[in-house]
């Protein structure tokens, strides 16, 4: 190879090389998201939070580049084994966690040691609560129920999902507020539950009105009330509001959900920028506003500073409500949350 030829060849291979530098750089800087996203649901599947979270993360994927899988984690305090399998994974976007309110009481259940501001939080919406019993159950009213309770302390069984989720902490304010006591079995998520009630397992379960409307609607649960202020039309029939049926239920109740996925709140201002403009994308959608109007939800739409204020406020009330009946097993002061 004659020296010219030597030279040409040299510069050629070092633009290669610059080349393949070059390439290898832009594959490791490449703009979020370049590869497909998991979102780990803490409760069971076919529960509400796992309900929310396909729906969800079906409609962000029509504005990402790359897919969104969405596994279930369950058990643990609060739904805190899913939240600690999520905090272990690197913050770079890629890993998300399905949650809901319920969750912001794994703190002071001693489920993990850190307050819910970890967290940058999307909120999709939720459902009100109401309690129902098994078609074939010989209780038609809250009142024959509660009656039967206070007769009987602590034998009649009751399903709420998991211990410190939104539908126990309504039970546990029906209780005190209605001055009875049911002996509480928890489960990993709504739908087990209702599953459970269905099968005669436990006498009654507390759950949200999206989560049951079907059940109700095929006569499997026979609702007893809404623990909300307002009544409640389900399948042409008018289910009342515990309000009405018991005085000062007001100070307990209502205790509302939101429900949601979270990124680490340590994550990249453009990992946080390119979720929230999906997600804006597709809460605005008719699919999510028909699919929230069908399945009994109000949709929420709040992310980040907004979402964040909203779950502070959250796990204040709920960690001293647990306080204040009784069942937090930490002082939420000890761990920075402030009562509101």
């Amino acid at each position: 190879m004659t020296f010219k030829l030597a030279k040409i060849a040299a510069v050629a291979a070092m633009v290669a090389g610059v080349g393949m530098s070059s390439l290898a750089t832009s594959a490791l800087a490449q703009d979020y998201p370049y590869r497909d996203i998991t979102t780990a649901v803490v409760w069971g599947a076919g529960g509400g939070t796992d309900t929310i979270n396909r729906m969800i993360m079906a409609e962000m994927e029509k504005h990402l580049p790359v897919s969104v899988n969405v596994i279930n984690q369950t058990g643990g305090v609060a739904g805190s084994n899913g939240m600690v399998y999520v905090s272990n994974q690197p913050d770079d976007g890629y890993t998300l966690v399905g949650l809901s309110e319920s969750n912001v009481t794994a703190a002071v259940q001693g489920g993990w040691d850190k307050k819910f501001d970890y967290w940058y939080p999307f909120i999709v919406g939720g459902s009100p609560d109401l309690i129902s019993v098994p078609a074939n159950s010989p209780y038609n009213t809250l009142q024959e129920l509660v009656d039967a309770a206070k007769a009987a302390p602590g034998t009649i069984p009751a399903a709420a999902s998991g211990a410190g989720s939104i539908h126990h902490l309504n039970l546990l304010a029906i209780q005190q507020g209605a001055g009875a006591e049911f002996k509480f079995v928890p489960y990993k998520g709504s739908a087990p539950g209702q599953e459970a009630a269905i099968a005669g397992e436990v006498a009654l379960v507390v759950t949200s009105l999206a989560e049951q409307a079907a059940l109700i609607e095929g006569g499997e649960l026979k609702p007893l009330a809404m623990l909300t202020a307002d009544a409640a039309t389900i399948g042409g029939a008018e289910v009342p509001s515990a309000f009405s049926i018991y005085d000062g239920l007001d100070k307990y109740l209502p205790l509302k959900q939101a429900i949601g996925f979270a990124v680490h709140n340590s994550a990249g201002d453009d990992v946080k920028a390119a979720l929230g403009a999906a997600f804006e994308k597709a809460i605005a959608s008719e699919t999510v506003a028909e699919w929230a109007a069908a399945n009994n939800y109000d949709v929420g739409g709040q992310y980040g500073a907004e979402a964040q204020k909203l779950f502070n406020t959250l796990e204040a009330t709920f960690a001293y409500t647990l306080k204040d009946l009784g069942a937090a097993t930490v002082d939420p002061e000890k761990l920075g949350i402030m009562k509101p």
